[in-house]
């Protein structure tokens, strides 16, 4: 109950995040950055009687009914709360707090620190099995029909909502958006490798039954053992090799130092780890 209590709250953190971007620095200077939010700008535009709020509220529906047509009942309850709880969060923003013209003159600086609060908060999301919908709908049709990979899908898709945007608001605006997309990607993957900050530790040691005794019970880690032989002198040896966390792997440095300092130890950074006491497999 406690975890998803956590994870609730942490999907409403990541949508506010991507909601105070869109309000506060995506909307008054015209930056459609791809996704939902970055066509809403553009049919802003086309249609000033509506609220960029509504226009993301309606564009959601759309998208998710289309999606339930095309690809059947594949969204999980997580992403479609977080779709609209974003777009209702842009509606509020709108409502309480209105914002008539940019925060600064400089768009460049705007677009930076606005794409880097919506990515740590869409980060956020993605972490706990969920997404804010809208172009991954669009991606996940072109997978389906067309072979696309979702991810060039996603790219594909928000790149032509940004170019889009050149059409509208001319060509210098459209660079910036453009610019916006290619940003927004990296600082996502950036954050999510932060959650994820796993290694594969491996350490061959003269030690190696108190190596693994200090894993296990001391760092409450699960390892396990190959047999190897050395090349040079055909001796035979434990290999050890662990997943651990940077603030583990950092203790399991300082005790090698104390117990074996000839130790070889080789570390792998992991991009995803599945099974057992890490992601489920689905």
């Amino acid at each position: 109950m406690t975890k998803k209590l956590l994870s609730f709250l942490l999907i409403n953190l990541g949508a506010f995040a991507v909601a105070v971007n869109v309000h506060f620095f995506l909307s008054p200077n015209d930056l459609a950055t791809g996704g939902v939010s970055g066509l809403s700008i553009v049919l802003n535009k086309v249609f000033p009687d509506l609220t960029l709020g509504t226009i993301m509220i309606l564009l959601n529906i759309v998208l998710f009914i289309i999606g339930f047509i095309f690809l059947g009942f594949q969204f999980g309850t997580k992403t479609i709360y977080a779709s609209f709880a974003l777009s209702f969060m842009v509606w509020g923003l709108e409502t309480f707090f209105p914002i008539q013209q940019p925060l600064s003159n400089d768009l460049l600086i705007q677009l930076i620190i606005g794409q880097i609060i919506a990515a740590s908060g869409m980060a956020l999301v993605f972490h706990q099995g969920a997404s804010t919908g809208g172009t991954d709908i669009i991606a996940m049709i072109l997978n389906k029909y067309f072979s696309v990979e979702v991810g060039k899908g996603v790219l594909f898709s928000d790149i032509a909502i940004a170019l889009s945007s050149a059409f509208i608001f001319g060509p210098a605006i459209g660079m910036y958006a453009f610019f916006g997309v290619i940003l927004n990607g990296l600082v996502i993957d950036y954050a999510l490798q932060q959650f994820d900050d796993n290694k594969e530790i491996v350490i061959i040691s003269r030690r190696s039954d108190e190596v693994r005794e200090f894993i296990v019970q001391h760092l409450g880690r699960g390892a396990t053992i190959h047999y190897a032989r050395g090349a040079f002198n055909q001796e035979d040896k434990e290999v050890i090799t662990s997943i651990m966390n940077r603030r583990d792997y950092s203790k399991l440095k300082k005790y090698m130092l104390a117990v074996d300092e000839s130790a070889f130890i080789t570390v792998h950074s992991m991009n995803e780890i599945l099974g057992q006491n890490f992601k489920r497999l689905a």
